[in-house]
């Protein structure tokens, strides 16, 4: 493998993450670039784990999807099992898919049938109990070596900043709107019931954990009618 080359791509596609608006847009380019990057990988994208629960994030086409499927259905698998793990091993690797598997033996014959003949798993980040891993699929047995493996370990590591500094710019993107409809539904209150500033947050706080209401609905909706929303009548039975 040309490592020089390889590392001018890394640096390129390390970019091109930082570049993309959204978290979505990030997992997507992340599978694709497993695609473009890693020698024999056919298929690729990431999933989050959450308790036993699979679901697929990002994908390159219908092969990974089905194999995040099958994994959570089987609870068995190199993906599956990556996104669990704690204890620093970040990496599986099925060498052939097509024949006996010992370590996952119901996984193997169902994923053959899928046209899965190797595959690989990384442990891509952590977040509080959820749990994600990038997944790469060839087609052909024996497509993944010790070589395509390092490779993609160079991705996923790259791929985690990117995500992390995604993630980190979407909270800060939805704190900066709540702030700004919370503040004008505010001065929509103050202005009409002539109250001060504190009054107007207390009114939508107590409004909000009344109703059981998210603080920022409640805010929208004071922007969009002008006033706090009428509360729902129950009906009698």
């Amino acid at each position: 493998m040309d490592w020089q080359h390889f590392a001018q791509q890394i640096a390129t596609m390390a970019h091109d993450l930082l570049e993309q608006d959204t978290v979505a847009g990030t997992l997507e380019r992340i599978a694709a670039s497993a695609t473009e990057l890693i020698e024999g990988c056919d298929a690729a994208g990431i999933l989050i784990l959450r308790d036993s629960h699979v679901q697929t994030l990002a994908s390159t086409g219908p092969m990974a999807e089905e194999s995040d499927r099958l994994q959570e259905r089987l609870k068995e698998g190199p993906c599956f099992v990556a996104a669990r793990r704690r204890d620093g091993e970040r990496v599986y690797r099925i060498n052939d898919l097509t024949t006996l598997q010992q370590r996952w033996p119901a996984f193997a014959p169902p994923a053959a049938e899928l046209g899965i003949g190797s595959m690989m798993g990384f442990l891509l980040f952590t977040d509080d109990d959820n749990l994600g891993a990038l997944n790469l699929y060839s087609r052909l047995p024996g497509r993944f070596t010790e070589t395509s493996e390092t490779a993609a370990w160079v991705l996923a590591s790259h791929a985690a900043v990117a995500l992390s500094s995604a993630h980190n710019h979407a909270q800060l993107t939805e704190a900066v709107a709540t702030r700004h409809v919370i503040g004008e539904a505010m001065g929509i209150l103050m202005a009409r019931h002539r109250i001060p500033e504190n009054d107007a947050f207390n009114v939508l706080r107590r409004y909000s954990q009344d109703y059981n209401i998210k603080l920022r609905e409640v805010a929208r909706q004071v922007t969009e009618r002008g006033a706090l929303p009428r509360p729902k009548q129950s009906q009698a039975t």
